[in-house]
């Protein structure tokens, strides 16, 4: 027998059913996809298909339904038993059965492939001669507990012409043959320069899997890490009887004994030798072969039999059709001319509307038309723009330059060279703006949109990265091809219509009875024929050269044609933008340039304005110490303190009116710093600009604590002096921080980045805004200005009026924006808690700022819970950094704290709330899974776009009986603050009495 020698391949297998101890079946581990693949096709395709008919072709693939799982396989047919019965071998697993014809199906071609699953044989050893039937057993069962459903590493030795691998087989470490040959299940052979000294003779694979088949076969193997090769299963025989006495060259015999012959059988008394045994099974192996036979040539016989009627049947049907199509031709025959120019009459009107109309092929005549405008007009970059860049890249370097510097001197020489540039970049904007002018620019955009609007309209989505010439040459190479068929086609049409035209004037001549001269039928009539096949197709070639869509490669051709057109209108839109742009920057560089060359920004209005403040805090603190002189007296007068008091409030009230007009000035010179002025810094330190600046316009230098009639509020906060005060009309709180040197730097710069990222929405940024930031002169203090919204916090209005379901979700909306504006600055917040969380009115979500002296680690590493809901996510608890999923995690526990209404918490082992236990709205559910259980990576911007935040407007939900609470409850607050203010002012007049 022959072999091919693969000696240098391995191969990843999964077993998946064993014949004997060194003969199974295994599935290469690569083809895993194709396994689940023809198991989801044949479930598809399988219940639907036909059962096979008449002879079954044993080299076919069919599909068979596997009766242990009832689920289709391919197989092929080792057998035909019966008119009913086949032996089937399922050729993706190896194992073997008997199937009903009706459980076969035929399946489509592109299921006909090779099997996945292949026979191997382990290298080097064979079945011992004479091994009785308990040891043979006992070898398989073996081999499967080390191959069935695992991965083998197989080191291919030879294959046989049979398909039969001759390999080495590895699973980890250990040898499978060495472990067979050790249990002596099998011994070695003797091995040549050929394999075929070990090789064992191969019985009728038919014959070997009918007797096998007669067994009892017992499931051996459901273990629970099955992998994606365990159907359908392979299986180990318990008693497989096979006949394979002649399967080893050396004449070595493997008996097996027939179904009711036990294995206690061969441990007879001793008066019955082995001998005597091996006769009788030989005998009685015999005897059931002759059975099997005779069985087979009785089924063999009701087969022929069965098609023999079959065929005679066949036979009378197709005599009845061919009789019937033999009636039609005759009466088809009689109306075939007329038939045949009634077609080629409806033909040549179809073409005459397509010719009238003017229905053609353009073969890209579009595209050719776009090129011509695209290289007749096309604009390239002017010369005056490129010198333009050059001179402003040289401009903002001179700008960073004088930016960056920090001594006088050098400042001054580097602003004398930025003016002689910008001197220079005068010149350049003038150049190139009366360039520009001459420039038809917007009627040239027209022309491009309008182009690339009909070529879109025509040709749809363009192709990605085409950007060749080639592409153009093939374009037009393909054009010309194209116009030259088709101009062939239609004179060729146009000669055969002339030809058929000319042959009926002919034929009338012939068949007038008044024309004298004589023609023959031959001269007529009998290039007819030929006349009419040659028009019918002229007609129909260009027909379908008119009508019918064009080919892949004419498609390829022109998208990839399309798309060159495409990129080069785009590139050009590109240039004119860009030239657009650059026009409206130099137009308003030259205005500001007049107003800005040779003349210095002033700053004397800034100092004027500081110069009135201080005056005014003078003032203000001389009648602060006038206002508690008087107070301290024995005999002061109630009217003039309150005069002075109404001067004091005036005095403040001036005092915050020119910090903000000072605010104003400072906003002004920034706007110049950034913009043209970036030495106003180094030569004006006076003025503090650059502490502006850097504080994002938080900070102000002219604000101190003892200007303001603030009140302490101890109840909200133990850990910083908080206080209260009004400015302006409206009641702020001062936070107080201690700070050194190095951190008095890190309050501003996290303070100025919180500032920041409010400036970009500002009140629709769901953020607390910060009014000002100063530090205090004589005390190691920065304090902090921000609204007050008395007892707005979640924590106040949960434990009065709690919100309905809609005012939570309008206010987490307002909350998630905050958050969002945050994360997108790079500023995780790592405090979110029910009491720096705001709902205003009920309705507006706020979140409040944090502790500026913390870092985002200290400021996380805060226990904060919610009664027995912790706020803290699973990864801070595990010592990671936070993050924005830390925030949202917090989000998402204050989210469900405010839709359970106060209800108990159950939580996991991690501490995480169960949301199952709630009977939530399914959208707030889905959420909740999102940011608490699932711990996905959502952002605070997905929470804003989640499903239960799009509430249509006009549609929210109101609940009058909490409307009504709500506002007993706000008058009865508004009441008490009342009180507290008459109160607060009766203490003083008391405290001024007693004094």
């Amino acid at each position: 027998m022959g072999e091919d020698m693969h000696y240098s391949k391995v191969e990843d297998v999964v077993g998946s059913h064993v014949e004997d101890a060194v003969t199974f079946w295994a599935q290469s581990m690569s083809r895993n996809k194709d396994i689940m693949k023809i198991g989801c096709s044949l479930s598809e395709v399988c219940p639907h298909a036909n059962s096979v008919f008449g002879n079954l072709d044993p080299k076919k693939i069919y599909g068979g339904l596997f009766s242990e799982d009832k689920c289709w396989y391919r197989c092929k047919v080792l057998k035909i038993i019966s008119d009913e019965k086949c032996l089937v071998r399922y050729i993706d697993y190896g194992n073997t059965e008997i199937l009903n014809r009706s459980d076969i199906v035929e399946i489509p071609l592109d299921l006909q492939f090779s099997s996945v699953a292949k026979k191997y044989r382990l290298w080097g050893l064979q079945i011992p001669s004479g091994q009785e039937v308990t040891q043979f057993d006992q070898g398989r069962t073996f081999l499967g507990s080390l191959i069935f459903e695992k991965e083998i590493k197989m080191r291919i030795k030879a294959t046989y012409q049979d398909g039969t691998v001759i390999a080495q087989a590895e699973y980890g470490s250990v040898d499978i043959g060495e472990e067979v040959a050790k249990k002596g299940f099998a011994e070695k052979c003797k091995l040549t320069s050929s394999t075929n000294t070990c090789e064992e003779k191969k019985s009728d694979p038919g014959h070997l899997v009918l007797r096998n088949l007669k067994s009892p076969i017992p499931s051996w193997g459901h273990r629970s890490n099955q992998s994606a090769f365990t159907r359908p299963k392979g299986r180990l025989s318990g008693r497989m009887t096979l006949d394979l006495k002649n399967e080893n060259d050396a004449g070595n015999h493997v008996t097996f004994p027939k179904e009711n012959l036990a294995v206690g059988d061969f441990n007879l008394g001793s008066n019955v030798s082995l001998a005597k045994i091996k006769q009788d099974q030989k005998l009685i192996e015999e005897n059931e072969r002759l059975k099997t036979e005779k069985e087979v040539l009785l089924e063999s016989y009701k087969v022929l039999e069965s098609k023999v009627q079959q065929t005679a049947q066949e036979l009378q049907q197709e005599k009845a059709t061919t009789m019937d199509l033999t009636k039609h031709l005759e009466s088809t025959l009689k109306t075939r001319v007329g038939t045949r120019m009634e077609n080629l009459a409806a033909k040549v009107e179809i073409l005459k509307e397509i010719r009238r109309v003017n229905i053609n092929v353009h073969f890209g005549n579009d595209l050719s038309d776009a090129m011509q405008v695209l290289d007749e007009e096309c604009f390239t970059t002017p010369a005056s723009l490129t010198e333009l860049e050059r001179i402003w890249a040289e401009y903002n370097l001179a700008q960073e330059n004088i930016r960056t510097c920090e001594n006088v001197n050098e400042g001054n020489i580097l602003i004398a060279k930025r003016n002689e540039v910008q001197q220079k970049l005068n010149m350049a904007v003038e150049v190139f703006i009366l360039e520009v002018d001459e420039l038809p620019l917007n009627k040239r955009l027209t022309t491009l949109q309008d182009l690339s609007t009909s070529l879109e309209a025509a040709y749809g989505q363009a192709k990605e990265g085409t950007n060749s010439e080639e592409i153009l040459k093939k374009f037009y190479d393909w054009k010309c091809d194209k116009r030259e068929e088709f101009t062939n086609v239609r004179s060729e049409t146009e000669v055969s219509l002339q030809r058929l035209v000319a042959w009926f004037q002919n034929t009338v001549k012939a068949f007038d009875l008044s024309v004298e001269e004589s023609r023959t039928s031959e001269d007529t009539i009998s290039s007819l024929d030929e006349i009419l096949e040659k028009t019918e197709s002229s007609v129909c070639k260009e027909l379908e050269i008119s009508l019918i869509e064009q080919g892949d490669a004419d498609k390829e051709i022109i998208l990839n044609t399309y798309s060159q057109v495409l990129q080069k209108i785009r590139s050009e839109e590109r240039l004119i933008t860009t030239i657009q742009s650059k026009y409206e920057d130099s137009i308003e560089f030259k205005k500001q340039i007049i107003e800005c060359l040779n003349k210095n920004p002033n700053v004397d209005h800034l100092l004027s304005i500081k110069k009135t403040l201080k005056n005014l805090k003078a003032r203000l603190r001389w009648k602060l110490v006038e206002k508690n002189n008087l107070e301290e007296s024995d005999d002061h007068d109630g009217s003039e303190i309150e005069r002075i008091k109404q001067e004091i409030a005036q005095l403040r009230n001036s005092v915050f009116q020119e910090i903000y007009r000072e605010q104003e000035e400072y906003e002004k010179l920034n706007s110049l710093v950034q913009k043209w002025f970036p030495e106003l810094p180094l030569l004006y330190p006076e003025i503090g600009l650059l502490k502006y600046m850097n504080s994002g316009g938080l900070l102000t230098m002219s604000l101190e604590r003892d200007l303001l009639d603030a009140e302490p509020m101890k109840e909200l906060s133990s850990k910083r002096p908080l206080v209260c005060s009004e400015v302006n009309g409206q009641i702020i709180l001062l936070k107080g921080y201690s700070v050194d040197v190095d951190t008095e730097a890190r309050v501003i710069q996290r303070a100025a980045a919180y500032h920041r990222a409010w400036r970009e929405a500002k009140e629709e940024s769901g953020l607390l805004p910060l009014i000002f930031l100063f530090l205090c002169k004589s005390d190691p203090m920065a304090y902090l200005m921000v609204p007050y919204y008395p007892r707005a916090n979640l924590s106040a209005v949960q434990a009065s009026v709690p919100l309905t379901s809609e005012e939570a979700l309008k206010v987490m909306k307002g909350v998630a924006q905050g958050l969002h504006i945050l994360h997108k600055a790079d500023i995780i917040h790592g405090s979110l808690h029910q009491n720096n969380v705001f709902a205003l009115n009920r309705e507006q979500g706020i979140v409040g700022d944090f502790d500026f002296t913390k870092s985002v680690s200290q400021r996380a590493s805060v226990n904060m819970v919610i009664g027995d809901l912790s706020l803290i996510s699973p990864e801070l608890k595990m010592g990671k950094p936070a993050s924005p999923s830390s925030d949202l995690y917090a989000y998402g526990c204050l989210l469900l704290w405010l839709s359970v209404q106060n209800q108990k918490f159950e939580t996991n082992e991690d501490g995480i709330p169960k949301v199952d236990q709630f009977h939530l709205d399914y959208n707030v559910k889905s959420l909740l899974y999102s940011l608490i259980c699932c711990r996905s990576s959502m952002t605070a911007e997905q929470v804003l776009n989640a499903e239960c935040f799009l509430v249509p407007k006009g549609k929210s939900t109101l609940n009058p009986e909490k409307d009504t609470e709500y506002t007993q409850y706000k008058e009865k607050e508004e009441l008490k603050m009342e009180n507290l203010d008459k109160y607060k002012e009766k203490t003083r007049n008391d405290e001024a009495n007693f004094d």
